[in-house]
């Protein structure tokens, strides 16, 4: 086992297992003036359970405390079991027939979200265990 990197060999060594391929995505969607209330309902009520069915987990949310992202920014991070299962679970969440008809009757006043970012990490071996 020395052709594994040093962090993955002390994984092994010390759980047996080989290490996680889990990615974590941190997501910041900048709503559109006004219209923050309405995306978080409709994660709320909707998008976290499609998220779930399309194998993603819900990590946690946020929103800022202060101005001016206070009124626009919901910040999130979801989990996935590989990168590649990353780009397998968007394409079907997006595809599904339910977040469509979500989507768009929660649009039905005007687009909710001017732009999103997304950042695809992964745990350091000094890191904490994550829920």
């Amino acid at each position: 086992m020395a052709f594994l990197p040093t962090a993955a060999w002390a994984a092994l060594r010390s759980t047996g297992e080989p290490p996680s391929t889990t990615v974590y995505e941190l997501r910041v969607y900048h709503a559109l003036e006004g219209k923050l209330d309405d995306l978080l309902k409709r994660f709320r009520e909707h998008t976290t359970k499609l998220f779930e069915k399309h194998g993603m987990k819900n990590v946690a949310y946020w929103t800022p405390l202060d101005e001016p992202a206070k009124s626009n920014t919901l910040i999130y991070i979801l989990a996935h079991p590989s990168r590649e299962a990353a780009a397998a679970n968007w394409k079907a969440f997006q595809d599904d027939p339910e977040w469509k008809s979500v989507r768009d009757k929660s649009e039905e006043n005007g687009k909710l979200v001017e732009k999103v970012d997304s950042t695809y990490m992964q745990l350091t071996d000094f890191s904490g265990s994550v829920q």
